[in-house]
Order: structure tokens, then sequence, then C-alpha cells
């Protein structure tokens, strides 16, 4: 067991194999990204949408992925009215800053708050305290089923003591270069968000902040897929790490936090790849083949049969290609008979 900043991490040959696992794929990443330049810019945009949905929803938005593309597409201030839209085009903001700038973004308190600042940018009932530390206590709290709350874990109080948290954060941020930055960023993120600096959004910033970190140190395939789509999808395992660590504080182990954290960066390399190596498949489809992928794409779950009339296909030739697809593993098949409909893989 190793000490590190004030916490205490196990690292262990596991630990040490899923770093070299990442940083291999990262050594490799430069002859990729030269070789599927086209297919990046059609990925990273995918990704945006993918994060800014899922992040969002992990705090309690209700907008999917297709109203989030609609919002940021046809984006106007006017249409910002609810909480949700508001909390969405915030990260969707700070995520392209994130992504436009991270070199020029240094990890400073004032940096920080500035980020959180943009987050809020259009959420009216956080205007009294966006881009300041907090002023109340904001313990992390559950609701049961019968309506009421309990505690969960007990954030550090308003005040000096977060100040002085997050001031001790960033130094040892900015002064340690022993660490392996994956570890860095993975124990930066936890230490955040379980300080819960600010009066709201710190769900959303510590997520966003993993994201610079991992680009800052070099880790450049993060902008072309979902870091926070992958959270999403272990909702509950990421609850229950932070808190299984929150409970511990202080001076807990975060072993278990720092392999989940390595955990969701390679399941998100091999996504990556695997949406690369599609984008080779989709590139040498016929002109039909491509028009029935888009057709899936944009209406999930459409029937052979809608697809031959949208498309002015027959029916017999529409199903060899379904057949054709679905063996390429670029779409799935639900259901049989008449009730046999398709989605994107």
């Amino acid at each position: 067991m190793q000490d590190v900043y004030n916490l205490k991490l196990e690292l262990n040959w596991e630990v040490i194999s899923k770093l070299s696992k990442i940083d291999r794929f990262d050594a490799s990443w430069s002859a990729i990204e030269k070789k599927e330049g086209q297919s990046l810019k059609q990925l990273k945009s995918i990704a945006t949408v993918r994060s800014v949905g899922a992040s969002t929803r992990l705090e309690g938005s209700k907008l999917n992925d297709k109203e989030v593309y609609k919002l940021l597409r046809d984006f106007s201030l006017d249409k910002l009215e609810d909480r949700d839209s508001q909390e969405v085009t915030g990260y969707f903001e700070v995520l392209n800053e994130i992504s436009d700038a991270y070199e020029e973004i240094r990890i400073t308190e004032n940096e920080i708050k500035g980020l959180h600042n943009l987050l809020l940018k259009y959420s009216q009932k956080d205007e009294w305290h966006k881009g300041d530390y907090k002023q109340h206590s904001n313990s992390v709290e559950a609701t049961a089923a019968d309506g009421s709350t309990k505690v969960v874990f007990q954030t550090t109080p308003p005040g000096y003591e977060t100040e002085d948290a997050m001031r001790k954060l960033v130094e040892w941020y900015d002064a340690d270069q022993e660490i392996h930055p994956i570890i860095k960023s993975a124990i930066f993120s936890y230490e955040f968000v379980t300080i819960h600096p600010f009066q709201d959004g710190n769900g959303r910033m510590s997520r966003l902040l993993s994201n610079l970190l991992l680009l800052k140190n070099g880790y450049e395939w993060i902008q072309y897929v979902s870091f926070e789509h992958e959270i999403e999808s272990r909702k509950s395992e990421y609850y229950r790490q932070l808190r299984q660590c929150q409970a511990q504080r202080p001076n807990e182990d975060v072993s278990k936090w720092v392999n989940f954290f390595m955990d969701t960066l390679i399941n998100i390399q091999d996504q990556l790849m695997k949406k690369l190596e599609r984008s080779g498949i989709e590139s040498n489809l016929n002109p039909r083949e491509k028009s029935i992928l888009i057709l899936i794409s944009n209406h999930a779950g459409i029937k052979s049969g809608s697809i031959s009339e949208k498309l002015n296909i027959p029916n017999p030739t529409t199903k060899k290609i379904l057949r054709r697809l679905f063996e390429a593993n670029l779409i799935e098949k639900h259901g049989t008979g008449r009730g046999t409909n398709y989605t994107i893989k």
C-alpha cells in the first residue's frame, strides 16, 4: 500500500498491467490518427453529443442523445427555458472549450472556477453561485422509495475548509512528477468530487476535468469516444466505487476507484478501435447499403417494409442488404417475423 496525496493506493501488478495496456494503445495513436483523419472528425462529433447527454443524465437530465443533438444543432437562447436544456448547453460549451484550448488551460483554482462559471452560464437558478466555491453544506443524499432522504456522504464543509482542500489538491497536482498521469487524473477526479467544492455541478465538473487532464497528459484519443457515456453505462458501479472509498474518509484506500477509472479507459479504447474498423467497412458500402444504414441510424426500430417504402427499394433487395449489414456487424436485429426491426450496432 502506497501513500498518494492524502490517500492510499495499492500499486500491484494488476494496476501496472492496466497502465501498460492504456499506454501501449496511446503509443500507437499517432499512426492511427494520420490514417483515420476523416473518420475521426465524424467520431468526435458523435462523441461530443454522447458525452453531453450522458454526463447531464447522470445528474438527472431527461434528454436523450437525439434531443441533445437537436438542441445543440438548432441552438437559440429563447429555447433554453428548462433546466435540462440549460445544463446540456453549458456542458457542451465547456467540453468545446477544453477540446479547443486544453494546452492553454492551466490546472489552477481560478481556471477551474472559470470552467464552472461557463458550465452554469445558462442556468438561471445557479446565477448566484456559479464560478464560486460553495457557501452552504452540500452533502450527498439518496432518496428512498418512500420519498425520504438520507445522507450518503458528508462533503468538505464550506468556507475555509473547502478553500484549503482545493488549494492543497491543485498544489499537489502541480508538484507531483512521480505518479503516473492516469493515476493522477483518477485521484484528482476522485478528490474533487469528494470535496464537492461548488454548490452544484460537481459531478459534471469532475468528468470534464477528467477529460481535460487526460488531454493535457497527451491522451488525445479521449476526444473521439465518450468517457461520460462509459460512466453512464456503468452508473451503479461508478457510484458504488465512489461511495465505498468515500465511506473510509479520511486517508481512504482508493484502489478500487483507480482500477475502475482505468477499466473505463481500456473499454473506450476498445470501443474506439471497433468504431474505426466499422468506419472502414462503411467506406466500402455501395450507395443503397449506405442509404439504408443512414435511414436506420435516424429511425431506430424501423422495419424492412418501411425501409423499402421510404427508399423505393424492392423488399427482397432490402432484406438481402439488411442481411449483409447484419453479418458485417453494422446493425442489430430485434424480434422475429413481421415484428423484426433494426437499429444501428
